[in-house]
């Protein structure tokens, strides 16, 4: 009897999922020729978002994915155990600015609350005073869904800009407010995103700032990320009025290009330069020099300062110096200055030269030198000072994968680091040179997590295909054995020369809390080897990026870590190309594989407002346009193929993945496969990139990717429950 209960079980949680395979998404077919290629995209049509059979579709696919995940136990645990997290650590803080008088702000959140508040103290010790809480910004609206996402205090301290965002939105409202008094100036700035576009840069009287300016306020527009500019707001003006001071309209000289985004980089108030810099996702970019005053007295003479192929990096002004890190002749980097009347940036002076196996990878100038920090695959960190011409190594706090320096300026002393692993809780400590000691200067209190205690950390090496080493970190209860059955989530990226550095995720540590293994895949087309690594995954070479993931797990099932049968592969935004392709490439070799908010259609990626030919290539190019068909997980997909359990998510206010990329993957995976495995897609109807949400939202989402992969690797407690088909 109770076998015959069990086959019941079975058949009314089966039956679902083959009824969401019947409800198919609606298909237009549409045949593009590109350059004597016919292209069929068959869910076109699911790219037109205001369709109410697109709407309705990702609704009803989303009820479906909700019915679904709640039907499992333990579905909320992850939810839960972060919720008490935060409640054990008491508070946290986030996004800290010291000024040069030492006045402190950050944003804080209480174990019990969803959303972070303002707060300041004069010094480290001072008493701390709430500034701002969101929750009351158009409280009389009855909207209370915005969350502050950046902030930017004046030289003096005297006043606070506040950006806000609401749903997961990017484009952000930024409020000012005087500190003293807690006065919020009626004015608002509703056209900037400072949190991502290079923040708010105050002018030296304190008078106004400098931020990035879009050229529409629409974020759906196809024209919002083109044409930026960078503007002057003066304090109690109208934001509309603002002056645009570096642009392509206002600097047609320069040739600044639509997808460029003009910016000022940061600078101190000793400076007598500002650096305007066009970004346009490259690892060089081209960079100009205007005084100050010329500037701000409405002048437009900037003088070229460097080109992409001076290969220079994070520039510093020292008095008629300039220092910066130089990637020329060199895989590596090396700490160089030069004048800044007469720049010579490819015979700059070499500071410090490149070092074996590690990568300089950050600086801060002080009165008392440069500190300099160092990575070795991207996961191994280390701290100089630079003093006298000679190199000291400081031995910090505890070992780290990643180090993040803070300081004044050059005109002070005070140094501050923050340390962080995959398994230390990040901590920072204000260093004194003089008794080459660290102080801790922990805003929040450092929680316990003895549950942790036994999860261990290895830094290992794969060979690929191809021979090059690729970094892999995983994270691992120290009683692991090598039996081929660990459930084991491998997270990779692998784009932008971004690096996945060390840092204390509890996300990681929960999964491997419950019995599971965590892989970190530092693939090609990152960062963690330098500028090398980053063109090994880029366009023609893209490839590589996600065959060095299937690599690394072929290696990882060939030392019995785990087996096919319990292997979880995971990629957001760009990591998309890189699981999507990894699993239309090789079906048979995954369980699992969560794409979240991926991009999954490069070939259409160009036409979305965060397209990006310079990243991936253009479509208007015969070579660029097969290297995206290639890397095109969409257009990979074929009928008749079995394919792993795969949780789609997107975010339907997501500016930098536009949600109908993962829309038409799923819709495409689930009409074709014939596996009997699940394919779920889930959309955020309150939320977008990931960010930009409260707390709980985030939490969620996660849970969700947990719940589904651990359900499918064959965890005993996310199976279904007997009583709950009885």
């Amino acid at each position: 009897m109770k076998k015959l209960i069990f086959v019941i079980i079975a058949i009314f949680f089966v039956l679902p999922l083959y009824a969401q395979k019947t409800n198919a998404a609606p298909s237009k077919p549409i045949t593009e020729n590109y350059f004597g290629t016919k292209i069929i995209d068959e869910y076109r049509n699911l790219e037109d978002l205001q369709n109410p059979s697109t709407t309705n579709w990702m609704q009803s696919q989303t009820n479906y994915t909700n019915s679904i995940l709640n039907q499992i136990p333990k579905k909320n645990y992850y939810l839960e155990k972060r919720l008490e997290f935060d409640r054990r650590q008491g508070y946290s803080i986030s996004d800290l600015k010291i000024t040069n008088n030492d006045k402190y702000f950050y944003l804080k959140k209480n174990g019990d609350e969803k959303i972070a508040k303002l707060y300041y103290r004069d010094g480290f010790l001072g008493k701390e005073i709430l500034l701002y809480d969101p929750v009351i910004y158009k409280e009389k609206d009855g909207n209370h869904s915005f969350v502050i996402n950046y902030i930017s205090p004046s030289w003096d301290a005297s006043k606070i800009a506040v950006s806000m965002s609401e749903k997961g939105k990017e484009v952000s409202e930024v409020i000012i407010m005087d500190v003293k008094t807690k006065y919020v100036h009626p004015e608002i700035i509703t056209n900037s995103a400072p949190a991502t576009f290079d923040g708010i840069k105050w002018t030296d009287d304190n008078t106004g700032f400098i931020y990035v300016e879009f050229s529409t306020t629409d974020p759906t527009s196809q024209n919002f990320y083109k044409n930026t500019k960078t503007v002057f707001y003066k304090i109690g003006t109208d934001p509309n009025t603002s002056i645009d001071v570096f642009s392509a309209k206002n600097n047609p000289d320069l040739h600044i290009t639509e997808d460029q985004f003009p910016i000022i980089l940061d600078y101190n108030i000793e400076d007598q330069y500002y650096i305007g810099m066009l970004v346009d996702f490259q690892s060089y970019r081209k960079t100009f020099i205007i005084s100050k005053q010329d500037l701000l007295s409405g002048k437009k003479n900037w003088k070229l300062f460097s080109n992409p192929d001076d290969k220079v990096k994070s520039l510093d002004f020292q008095k008629d110096k300039i220092f910066f890190i130089s990637g020329y002749n060199t895989s590596l980097n090396k700490l160089c200055k030069t004048s800044v009347i007469n720049p010579d940036f490819k015979n700059g002076e070499v500071l410090i030269p490149e070092k074996k196996d590690e990568i300089i990878k950050s600086y801060r100038i002080t009165k008392d030198g440069i500190y300099y920090t160092t990575t070795k695959n991207g996961v191994e960190a280390k701290l100089y000072l630079h003093k006298n011409g000679q190199n000291h190594a400081i031995e910090i706090p505890y070992p780290s994968g990643d180090i993040n320096l803070r300081s004044k300026s050059e005109s002070y002393s005070d140094i501050w680091i923050t340390c962080s692993g995959w398994a230390n809780e990040e901590q920072t400590f204000k260093y004194d040179l003089k008794t080459n000691t660290f102080t801790p200067e922990n805003l929040a209190p450092v929680a316990n997590y003895p549950e942790f205690k036994d999860i261990v950390v290895s830094e290992i090496v794969v060979k690929s295909r191809d021979g090059k080493e690729i970094p892999v970190s995983l994270l691992y209860n120290k009683n692991i054995k090598k039996d081929s059955k660990n459930m084991t989530l491998i997270d990779s990226y692998g784009s932008y020369g971004i690096s996945n550095n060390p840092y204390f995720s509890k996300t990681y540590l929960l999964w491997v809390l419950q019995g599971g293994m965590v892989a970190i895949a530092h693939v090609r087309g990152g960062g963690e080897k330098g500028e090398e690594w980053r063109l090994g995954g880029y366009k023609e070479t893209k490839p590589n990026t996600w065959r060095d993931l299937i690599d690394c797990t072929e290696y990882l099932i060939k030392e019995k870590y785990t087996s096919k049968e319990k292997v979880a592969i995971w990629g957001a935004s760009a990591g998309g190309i890189t699981v999507g392709r990894a699993m239309t490439e090789r079906p048979d070799l995954f369980k699992v594989v969560i794409a979240e908010v991926g991009v999954m259609n490069p070939l259409r990626d160009e036409i979305t407002p965060n397209g990006q030919p310079k990243e991936f290539g253009t479509v208007k190019d015969p070579k660029e346009f097969k290297n995206l068909l290639e890397m095109d997980a969409y257009h990979h997909i074929k009928k008749g193929e079995k394919y792993p359990a795969t949780f789609i998510t997107g975010g339907i206010n997501d500016q930098r993945v536009i949600v109908w990329e993962p829309v038409k993957y799923a819709a495409k995976l689930m009409f074709n496969d014939i596996s009997s495995n699940p394919q779920l897609l889930k959309i955020d109807f309150e939320g977008g990139h990931g960010n930009n949400v409260a707390v709980d939202q985030r939490y969620t989402n996660i849970d969700d990717i947990f719940t589904f992969a651990f359900w499918q690797l064959g965890h005993p407690d996310y199976q279904p429950k007997e009583h709950t088909r009885k």
